[in-house]
């Protein structure tokens, strides 16, 4: 086996070191997607609310 491809210790830690920096990438982009499905959720659920007491007061002029 060439030196070149045998592991050393420092290669090795290099590569973890990458990968580790790869995981926090991903992991960021995922908590930020996350955030954002939950901040809209939250949004859809408050017009939702709106939309329906609109809807009520609408129906008690027409009524009237």
């Amino acid at each position: 086996m060439p030196k070149d491809i045998e592991p050393t210790s420092k290669n090795l830690e290099k590569k973890l070191d990458l990968l580790i920096k790869r995981f926090d990438e991903q992991k960021g982009i995922i908590d930020s997607y996350v955030k954002r499905e939950r901040d809209w959720k939250k949004d859809k659920v408050l017009h939702q609310r709106e939309v329906k007491k609109l809807e009520k007061t609408l129906k008690k002029y027409r009524n009237e």
